[in-house]
């Protein structure tokens, strides 16, 4: 699948939190961890779980930094 994205990044899928209608993806990638909020829906389409290797895709209008 072509993507527009350049920020891929590979992890493992390391917690799964699901609420009513949005869950609660935390992804380690190497020494971090990166955290994202997607919908339940989504999660129980893709079937994840701890453990799984995924790709966390970037795409921002905004990244921060601080020093």
């Amino acid at each position: 699948m072509a993507l527009s994205a350049r920020n891929q990044l590979r992890g493992k899928v390391k917690d799964v939190k699901l609420g009513e209608i949005m869950a609660h993806i935390v992804v380690q990638v190497g020494d971090n961890e990166i955290e994202s909020v997607i919908t339940r829906r989504s999660v129980e389409e893709m079937k994840l779980q701890p453990g799984d290797t995924v790709t966390v895709v970037i795409k921002s209008t905004e990244v921060m930094i601080q020093k």
